[in-house]
């Protein structure tokens, strides 16, 4: 069942997974290449291993261009996880594993209803390793839950603010620590601090005392920031005098962050961008503000959709993102654009500068003749359509919205050939009528014709 999942898109080639491996053996990374070589060997050439090496080999890479104080966050499904985890072992060192993540990315499957025997799959893996033994690191820390609030910090002060009792002792000795704390109380009243020493001269109907740390311990303060936090309603008093200190609930950061996090839900509706591995910038946040500074570089080689430098944006990082799909290149400067208003500055490397570079990333070949529809479609942010809805001549290459709700909707038809001509407007013209459009735009690297012209203005 593994190995089927990844049947639609991975396929062992001795071109390029045995290419992968061969480079890999020549690399100084010999343990990883040992580790694939053993997988391959167990699992044989498959689907499962023709994505492992490809993983490997970027892995290697990352490794390589990563910070000594860098980390690697990889997140992974249970189909292939605990392959990964002995790779990234191989190449980082098991010694630089820091920790498995498990983040709840949905709500309960009803699983049980198809007659599925095993447990529902509702969370993903992350794994997250660092180059060295000295990585940057920021404690993220997580709400109290209201069980926990009731129970431990169930006292109220009084000016309504909650706050729980720590010891003021400690095991060991350090400065000012060994001295009489002094206290006092009126009969049917509670202990409060002598700081006049009001027990020189004692007043009538008032008891007093000179408090010592409990026997074996010292005091955790010196006498002077006891005095402070006296001062500062920040003692309490058990009924024998001794001081407590208030740990008041709204300072306290709350609870350190743990390995399975599930306050972070899937991504809404209408926040989806079409892409199944989405993951909310919630997600990508929390990563990012634990393992990295502002104005650090955060490098994505997966993009997809952009969720990562997003994030990086929002968080004041500096960032790299790289995918192979112009689509995905488009769909983040579009939602850079939207979320920043206009203000997110960054350079698009690896698409067409001009008409030549157009020409040329045309031409090259038959399956970058898609790419180039998805990159002309993302000059006027429209929406690519997959493969077209009516045939490579007729059909509806984009989509784009406009007006002020966006209830219009533009059909887009691009064409990168040499030869155009008059019914490949017609063909768009007649589109935009069938498709209850209301503006058919056409995107050409050649000039039109005066009939192209003609026909167009005849439109309307």
């Amino acid at each position: 069942a593994q190995i089927a999942a990844f049947d639609d898109t991975w396929h062992w080639d001795d071109m390029v997974s045995g290419k992968a491996l061969i480079e890999l053996r020549d690399s100084p990374y010999q343990e990883a290449a040992k580790m694939l070589d053993a997988m391959v060997g167990f699992l044989g050439k498959n689907p499962m291993t023709a994505y492992l090496a490809m993983m490997a080999v970027r892995l290697v890479e990352l490794h390589r261009v990563l910070r000594p104080t860098g980390s690697l966050y990889l997140h992974c499904d249970p189909t292939a996880s605990h392959y990964l985890k002995i790779l990234l072992d191989a190449v980082f060192g098991a010694k630089n594993f820091r920790s498995e993540i498990t983040w709840k990315r949905s709500s309960a499957h009803s699983d049980a209803k198809q007659g599925r025997k095993q447990y529902g799959n509702i969370a993903d893996i992350i794994f997250y390793y660092s180059k060295s033994n000295e990585w940057i690191w920021n404690w993220i820390f997580t709400d109290y839950d209201e069980t926990y609030i009731n129970s431990a910090y169930r006292l109220k002060d009084t000016d309504g603010r909650r706050y729980r009792r720590d010891n003021l002792t400690a095991a060991k000795p350090g400065g000012d620590v060994e001295y009489l704390w002094p206290v006092k109380r009126p009969f049917d009243g509670s202990w409060e601090a002598d700081l006049d020493n009001e027990f020189e001269r004692p007043k009538a109907n008032w008891e007093y005392k000179q408090v010592p740390p409990y026997k074996g311990r010292f005091w955790a303060y010196s006498k002077e920031n006891l005095k402070k936090f006296s001062e500062e309603g920040r003692l309490a008093y058990a009924k024998s005098g001794m001081p407590e200190y208030k740990r008041f609930l709204d300072e306290m950061p709350g609870v350190p962050l743990q390995n399975v996090w599930t306050d972070i839900p899937p991504v809404g509706g209408k926040d989806r961008l079409g892409y199944p591995t989405q993951k909310p910038v919630a997600l990508l946040e929390r990563i990012l503000n634990a393992s990295s500074n502002p104005g650090d570089v955060v490098l994505d080689p997966f993009c997809g959709c952009g969720t990562t430098v997003h994030a990086a944006q929002k968080l004041g990082r500096q960032w790299i993102g790289i995918d192979i799909t112009h689509l995905a290149i488009n769909l983040i400067e579009t939602r850079l654009f939207d979320a920043f208003e206009g203000q997110a500055q960054f350079t698009v490397h690896g698409v067409p500068q001009d008409i030549g570079g157009a020409r040329d990333f045309f031409e090259r070949d038959d399956k970058t003749k898609k790419e180039f529809e998805k990159w002309a479609c993302g000059l006027i942010k429209a929406y690519p359509q997959g493969g077209g809805k009516k045939g490579a001549d007729g059909g509806i290459d984009g989509l784009f919205r406009f007006g002020p709700a966006k209830e219009h909707v533009a059909i887009v038809s691009v064409k990168g050939g040499k030869n155009v001509g008059v019914a490949m407007v017609k063909d768009l013209d007649a589109t935009v009528t069938e498709q209850k459009a209301q503006i058919g735009v056409f995107l050409t690297l050649t000039p039109p014709t005066k009939p192209m012209l003609d026909w167009a203005r005849g439109a309307g």
